[in-house]
């Protein structure tokens, strides 16, 4: 505990300094007047959305900025002490957990990242980085909402082909549960995903039809005709949000004032029919509840949602008006986590995270997935740094030679990188090393 009310303190001054490119690096001084840089978010000002509605206005520089959120502790003694601590709780908490589901590389990490204000989940272009739930919290003024970030939802069939661990069908299902609200997101730049919802989503949000839920379309800063994102908001809702018929505007290429009712999936243009084995049956034994599921695989969205927001993850678009309603939301209930605590997950898990992360970025193939990490060293060093020594092993030989790349830049370029994310999660100096060994079986 006094280990973190040191970093703390050291923490007290933050500079944020706006770049050309709209980015911004967080400067904090710590003993003997060292200045360590970290990568930071800001929420830009020109959203889709906006846009689209014609509301967007200038907003000052220094509104922009959220209240920083908390370090994520490097020392796992300090975590599990506030863990096992009762929170402290303000005169009248709220609470509200929230479980964010959606079909792989939607970009579920990427916005849980950007909620909390802190990089503390794994983010990559290739499928299946997030491989089981993990909890974010974000605390502010008297709310605390808990984040179930989950990995991308799957079939058995799909699951099975590509081995994947068990979590990947278990963890979604299990955080909807838990939840209070269930947000789905959507990648709107993937010409499949924005034409109907992934099956398992489907699927999910009829079994627990009686939690709320919120339809978010990501990455609208990669579509070209912004108009057409109401299109998608009319077939991804069956053009009904809470309740309600809703009015959508079609593109200007459309001769038509409102969205015609969509064709059933397999009937679009373009859109390959769902196989009986990615669909697979629900509630079986059930013939009223068989039927109903029969109606699920003729339907492109989920007419439910109680809210439809459009936005930029990894830009940061939206994403605080997006906050801003989700804290909206919470319920009068005791906190369950210290105001200090930003997430469950161990500092050593938040390190393998984010090295795989990297791993997965710039290694071909299969195999990122079949490297093993071993933490050889984590201790804080004389200075307050973290000092973080990791050994990869590898399957094959040949991949030593690939991992190390020529000259060791490669592995070089993985470590320097993802220090900086670890500097980012704990609001530390780290120096991290990694080493390339071949596994023997």
């Amino acid at each position: 505990m006094w280990c973190a009310v040191l970093r703390s303190v050291r923490a007290t001054r933050v500079l944020a300094e706006r770049t050309a490119a709209g980015s911004v690096i967080l400067l904090k001084k710590r003993e003997h007047q060292r200045i360590n840089r970290f990568a930071a978010c800001l929420y830009a000002r020109d959203s889709a959305i906006g846009t689209l509605l014609g509301v967007n206005q200038h907003i000052p520089d220094n509104e922009l900025l959220s209240p920083q959120a908390p370090a994520a502790s490097f020392n796992k003694a300090d975590q599990d002490s506030l863990l096992k601590h009762a929170p402290d709780q303000p005169e009248n908490p709220k609470v509200l957990k929230l479980a964010i589901i959606g079909a792989p590389n939607a970009g579920k990490s990427t916005l849980s990242n950007q909620l909390l204000g802190r990089k503390l989940f794994p983010v990559s272009s290739k499928v299946h980085t997030t491989r089981c739930r993990a909890q974010g919290i974000l605390t502010e003024g008297d709310t605390q909402m808990i984040l179930l970030d989950t990995p991308g939802m799957v079939n058995s069939v799909r699951a099975n082909r590509h081995n994947l661990e068990k979590t990947f069908q278990t963890d979604p299902w299990e955080s909807v549960k838990l939840a209070d609200v269930v947000l789905v997101l959507v990648d709107v730049s993937d010409k499949w995903m924005k034409r109907f919802l992934h099956p398992e989503v489907l699927k999910c949000l009829f079994k627990n039809s009686h939690i709320p839920s919120i339809l978010v379309l990501n990455k609208v800063d990669l579509v070209k005709e912004k108009n057409n994102l109401l299109e998608v908001i009319g077939r991804l809702t069956e053009g009904l949000v809470k309740g309600r018929k809703a009015v959508i505007k079609t593109s200007k290429k459309s001769s038509e004032k409102n969205v015609q009712p969509d064709l059933p999936i397999g009937e679009e243009e373009g859109v390959p029919p769902l196989k009986k084995e990615e669909t697979g049956e629900i509630l079986e034994g059930h013939s009223q509840q068989r039927n109903a599921y029969k109606d699920l695989k003729n339907r492109t969205g989920w007419p439910h949602f109680q809210e439809v927001f459009m936005l930029s993850a990894l830009q940061g678009e939206e994403v605080e008006t997006l906050k801003k309603y989700l804290m909206t939301l919470a319920k009068p209930g005791e906190w369950e986590y210290h105001s200090e605590i930003v997430t469950t997950q161990p500092p050593e898990e938040i390190c393998n995270n984010i090295i795989r992360e990297k791993l997965l970025e710039y290694l071909p193939q299969e195999i990122p997935y079949n490297i093993k990490q071993v933490n050889d060293l984590w201790e804080e060093g004389s200075g307050g740094e973290l000092v973080i020594k990791q050994t990869l092993l590898v399957s094959k030989e040949n991949h030593v030679k690939i991992l190390i790349g020529p000259s060791g830049e490669l592995i070089n370029k993985i470590a320097k990188e993802a220090g900086c994310d670890l500097m980012n999660a704990f609001l530390c100096d780290v120096r991290l090393q990694l080493a390339v060994k071949h596994r023997k079986r």
